[in-house]
């Protein structure tokens, strides 16, 4: 892997109290020999969009479903906010919302009460609970749609729906496994919205998207994976420094053939 836009050791130092996830050496193999996930490591922090790119099979998910603790690391390990992955799953799991590509929404539920249900599973009193189901429902636009079943909605709607759910205890880490894939550009900008302004509140945002331009917009230094390997970590101008293109589709791609 090439780091690129290393900083030296002492201002290193000063950033390691604001990492919210850290990754080092983690890996993932299956059924005895296929390896996932090879060795990955990087940092996410505070107040951070960090995208994680890669073609499909390149192992982004299976990395990201450790960190949400549903995966097992067969090596390496990571720490969420201070807890590790493997020794304290529990705690991992109150430090984050995590929104994979299975929304896996109920659908004889309405937003409103998938919401309230969870919102009681993650121990929010009564006037807590409605104040941030009221304000989600706001900052999404699902006034219309709220009290709708679920089985009767948009994908769109389901989305939102799902990132709702996602941010609905407002954890200090979102996990978020491509939350506009398949979706139309209003509602695609009214999801980035709502990451945008989880960032602005210091919140640690990792992003996996198939969007380049998405991933452009959205991420303050993005990783590409390949073969389960972390090829470049860096902002966008270190990796046009480092790779001598200007689109990060162009970037991607030339990642990919090294």
């Amino acid at each position: 892997m090439l780091l690129v836009g290393c900083l030296p050791t002492r201002r290193v130092l000063s950033w390691v109290r604001a990492f919210m996830i850290e990754v080092l050496g983690l890996s993932k193999t299956f059924s005895g020999s296929r390896l996932a996930v090879d060795n990955v490591s990087f940092e996410v922090r505070a107040g951070e969009v960090f995208g994680l790119l890669g073609p499909n099979g390149a192992g982004k998910t299976t990395t990201l479903r450790m960190l949400a603790t549903l995966l097992k690391p067969t090596g390496g390990t990571a720490t969420l906010n201070g807890f590790e992955i493997t020794r304290d799953p529990q705690k991992v799991r109150e430090q984050i919302g995590f929104l994979s590509g299975d929304m896996g929404l109920y659908g004889r539920l309405t937003p409103l009460e998938i919401l309230n249900f969870f919102g009681k599973l993650n121990g929010m009193d009564a006037a807590h609970r409605e104040k941030r189901i009221q304000f989600l429902v706001t900052m999404l636009d699902m006034q219309t749609f709220a009290g709708v079943r679920t089985d009767k909605l948009s994908t769109g709607m389901k989305q939102k729906t799902a990132i709702a759910r996602t941010m609905l205890h407002d954890p200090p880490v979102l996990i978020l496994d491509e939350p506009t894939s398949g979706l139309d550009v209003p509602t695609a900008r009214a999801i980035e919205t709502a990451i945008v302004d989880g960032k602005k509140a210091g919140k640690c945002v990792l992003y996996s998207t198939h969007v380049m331009e998405e991933a452009e917009y959205l991420c303050d230094r993005i990783g590409v994976i390949s073969g389960g390997k972390m090829k470049m970590i860096g902002t966008m101008e270190e990796l046009r420094a480092a790779t001598g293109k200007q689109r990060l589709r162009e970037i991607f791609l030339n990642l990919l053939e090294e």
